[in-house]
């Protein structure tokens, strides 16, 4: 089939694969920080006008629409929407085989506009023909639904659907596959089938292994070993053939007889990197012998700077949705303006919490914002461990508000378990402590806490906490940070600079009790003073969380980072040697 787009420089093209990505709150095609980041980095690419196409699925039932019982019970319910209203069908149908039968995919078009003109075309494979069976059609409908060979087959149509429509749209396999997490590696498997079509996949010898490797890239998110997909080697044999179990099995992407997509991931990709610093030094402990780099990860400053400090950058920074690192220039905006662009995003806060909960929060009153995808290593309760102290604090200070946020996967009982735990602190605290859990985090709500809370707050265990972009879009509005150091904040945090710390740089969270007791203890001797008593001290914190984090934890800084290190590498110098230690012999 003839490209409508077949003119572009197909060798310097990167095709950018992710199970989810989220460009806006009324498309549900993500669910939380791995599809946000993906936007984001496919908006920064069209600001950088760099030749980029993203590949995902439509997901037309979302994942999930979150609603709240006073006890705080989780009820989730399909998040669906219409293509049809904000994307653009093209005529472009491609067939994946599953279980033995053609499963015909069609594809929806959104178009990013960068800030100079450039295009990034992200494309949605949606199963939802007439021409498939009733089981097929609904593959691309739930995001993260379904069992075991449900989401299987949802990452075949990714990464097999994602290659045939790679060649539909006139790119041959010299493109850059970039996968943004184990969900679409069997495009790995795809474009091994397609070099190896006369000879049989079974045929796949080394050099085709290096060969294709030269040009992947893989991305890995979590810390969190539940959080890599594994399917039996049956299941895989039953879905996608034997002969693709076989070769699965053996060439590496195998672990106790079943196909683990990180580790297939791994095997084929010539760069692999982490997500911050430190979760690079994790990985590579996971991962013994596996050469992990580590590109921080960075927001979408257009997109995640509020109406307020948009229009005061303006003013003081003209260029600085061209260029971003220009933020730093923020260190010479008066605080003035600082604490007057804060004041408004906290009454926009003020009023979605009254909007949703009837709940009217003082605007005088230091609010800590905490949203987070609800589940038990983010630690959403750490606050609310010592019930009797906190009260103790917030009557000291003339009280405290504490909004949250924040859904948890339906079959994340500990997860759900926490936001009841939440919910049931702010009952036992009413009166002194004000805490609101606000329903249905997506990206809109998203955009109003960061921009307007006073501290931004985050509680992981170590070392699970990846990056954490929230933090970096709070900074981006002069919303400093108290956080646990793991993740982006062991780079970002300069005490009482930037924000504060909880804890220590031990790599790992050993006493909970501890941690609990120091967030107190930093709330009670350095935020609330600094707040109440050192207003312009707390400006100062403000201006410093924008001009020293905000000009560097963006998607542009990150997404230049891919573009000199990896996708370079990509068009330059041989593939790695034979002896490389991922082969399997």
């Amino acid at each position: 089939m003839s490209s409508p787009r077949a003119d572009r420089h197909e060798t310097r093209t990167v095709a950018y694969f992710s199970m989810e990505i989220g460009l806006s709150s009324d498309m549900p095609t993500y669910s939380g920080g791995l599809g946000v980041l993906a936007g984001d980095t496919l908006k920064a690419g069209a600001d950088l006008g760099l030749p980029m196409i993203g590949i995902s699925l439509v997901h037309r039932t979302g994942y999930l629409r979150q609603i709240l019982a006073p006890d705080g019970s989780q009820v989730d319910q399909p998040d669906a929407w219409d293509p049809a209203s904000r994307l653009e069908e093209m005529p472009l149908h491609v067939t994946v085989q599953l279980s033995g039968r053609p499963v015909h995919l069609r594809t929806w078009r959104h178009a990013i506009h960068g800030v100079a003109g450039h295009v990034v075309d992200v494309y949605f494979l949606d199963s939802d023909l007439p021409e498939n069976d009733e089981e097929h059609r609904r593959l691309t409908d739930r995001l993260y639904g379904g069992d075991a060979k449900y989401r299987l087959q949802q990452e075949a149509i990714l990464g097999f659907g994602g290659v045939a429509l790679l060649r539909a749209l006139g790119h041959g396999p010299g493109v850059v596959h970039h996968m943004n997490e184990g969900h679409s590696a069997l495009l790995a498997i795809a474009l091994l089938a397609e070099r190896t079509a006369e000879r049989g996949l079974e045929a796949a010898t080394e050099l085709d292994c290096i060969e294709l490797r030269r040009r992947c890239v893989f991305t890995t998110h979590t810390p969190v070993p539940a959080g890599h997909d594994r399917f039996p080697l049956e299941l895989v044999g039953e879905v996608l053939g034997e002969h693709v179990a076989r070769a699965i099995a053996r060439l590496g992407g195998a672990q106790a007889g079943g196909l683990d997509m990180t580790q297939l991931a791994l095997n084929f990709s010539r760069y692999i990197n982490g997500v911050a610093m430190r979760h690079g030094e994790v990985s590579r402990d996971m991962f013994p012998g596996v050469p992990i780099n580590s590109i921080t990860n960075g927001v979408h400053l257009p997109t995640w700077a509020a109406p307020p400090f948009a229009r005061m950058f303006d003013h003081h920074m003209a260029q600085w949705r061209r260029n971003n690192s220009t933020l730093r220039h923020a260190v010479g905006i008066p605080l003035e303006e600082i604490s007057a662009a804060h004041r408004e995003c906290k009454r926009e806060l003020l009023r979605e919490i009254e909007t949703a909960s009837g709940l009217q929060l003082h605007p005088n009153v230091l609010t800590l914002g905490f949203a987070r995808r609800a589940t038990e290593y983010k630690r959403a309760d750490l606050l609310f461990r010592d019930l009797d102290r906190l009260r103790a604090i917030a009557r000291r200070f003339g009280g405290l508000q504490v909004v949250h946020a924040g859904k948890a996967h339906p079959s994340d009982w500990g997860g759900q378990a926490m936001i009841r735990r939440v919910v049931e602190a702010g009952r036992a605290l009413a009166g002194d402590v004000s805490v609101v859990y606000l329903p249905g985090y997506d990206m809109r709500l998203g955009s109003i806490l960061t921009a307007g809370a006073d501290v931004w707050l985050n509680t992981p265990r170590k070392p699970y906490e990846a990056s954490g972009t929230s933090g970096m879009k709070a900074a981006l509005n002069g919303v400093p940070s108290l956080s646990i150091l793991d993740g982006w904040w062991i780079e970002g945090w300069v005490e009482g600079v930037t924000g504060w710390a909880i804890g220590d740089g031990a790599p790992a969270s050993s006493d909970e009790g501890r941690e609990a007791s120091q967030l107190l203890d930093k709330l009670e001797q350095s935020v609330l003073p600094a707040y109440h008593d050192e207003s312009r001290k707390f400006a100062e914190i403000q201006r410093y969380a924008i001009s020293l984090n905000g000009s560097h934890f963006h998607a542009q800084r990150m997404l230049r980072q891919y573009a000199h290190g990896p996708y370079e590498m990509a068009y330059a110098g041989p593939a790695e040697p034979v002896e490389d230690p991922r082969l399997v012999h």
